[in-house]
């Protein structure tokens, strides 16, 4: 039980205290939330990428395995998910939302603070968990926006969306560059890094921020599929993860970088998409909320039988 305790303190608590002072500036300030997450999207996000991408050791084997594994992992997700829904029998808004809080999970203002504190800053892990953040915030901007009502979008603003996502640019620019071994300019290269390094702190900050301008609280009629998505998030999700990076025969690290980054809450991007379609949005807002609270429990669980595994 100790163990358990000291992966608290060490890996989990130093996030939910950078979190926690997101909360208390958004209530004593009210931030503009819209600049910082612009900050963290065009700027510090799109600079953790490049930086890490760039100087990490990672082979187009190892690319295609990560991205396997997330195809795996979303499809079966997914099934899981559409089988709770039709269990439930929910309307189309809430089959959209239900389907939103499972699948798309915060990899970026939570998962790369948690891979970096859960294995000491291993570049390999980290560059895998850029991976899946890059996948994850393709998502949302696809099937997102198709899941909650596609036909009343504009396909044309759609794909300008998609087109002027930072990362479609900087991941295959890391790659070549790195593929050429051609060296980025000192002048250039040092306002990366700076971008770089301020990406964790902003991010949890930010995460903060969001938090604090939702309504703490659920209402009743809403509790059980609360409950349900953060059921099918916070635990289905690592124990899937484990199933899929087990039958694919990953190494240790690996396996575990994949568990870790599938053990994160709910993405905030559902509750965007919720707002913006008009599409259950207190469901969404309070499965956000709720299990972000819980994975302080849950992730210092799954960081806990990894360490006993690995």
């Amino acid at each position: 039980m100790s163990i358990f305790f000291h992966i608290l303190m060490t890996n989990v608590l130093p996030m939910a205290i950078m979190i926690g002072l997101g909360i208390m500036i958004q209530r004593a300030f009210k931030l503009d939330i819209k600049t910082l997450s612009k900050l963290n999207f065009y700027l510090f996000s799109p600079a953790v990428m490049f930086d890490l991408l760039y100087k990490t050791d990672i082979s187009a084997q190892v690319v295609g395995r990560i991205l396997l594994f997330f195809v795996l992992f979303m499809v079966t997700q997914y099934l899981i998910v559409e089988m709770v829904i039709r269990i439930r029998g929910y309307q189309p808004s809430m089959k959209s939302a239900m389907r939103n809080s499972v699948l798309f999970y915060n990899s970026a203002n939570y998962g790369i603070p948690l891979n970096q504190l859960a294995f000491a800053g291993n570049e390999k892990t980290l560059a895998i968990q850029v991976l899946i953040m890059m996948m994850q915030s393709l998502i949302p901007n696809t099937y997102g926006i198709y899941n909650v009502n596609a036909h009343k979008a504009d396909m044309r603003a759609i794909w300008r969306t998609i087109i002027s996502m930072p990362i479609i640019y900087v991941i295959p620019l890391a790659f070549l560059l790195r593929g050429l071994d051609v060296t980025i300019p000192q002048p250039i290269a040092t306002p990366i890094g700076y971008l770089s390094a301020a990406f964790i702190g902003t991010a949890l900050i930010t995460l903060g921020v969001q938090l604090g301008n939702m309504e703490w609280k659920i209402k009743r009629s809403l509790l059980i599929d609360v409950s349900i998505s953060g059921i099918l998030r916070l635990i289905a999700g690592p124990l899937l993860a484990w199933l899929i990076v087990w039958l694919m025969g990953l190494d240790k690290l690996t396996a575990a970088a994949l568990i870790v980054s599938s053990s994160v809450p709910t993405s905030l991007s559902s509750v965007l998409l919720a707002v913006e379609f008009d599409n259950e949005p207190e469901f969404a807002s309070q499965s956000v909320f709720i299990s972000t609270i819980l994975s302080i429990v849950t992730v210092t669980a799954v960081i806990f039988f990894l360490k006993l595994d690995i």
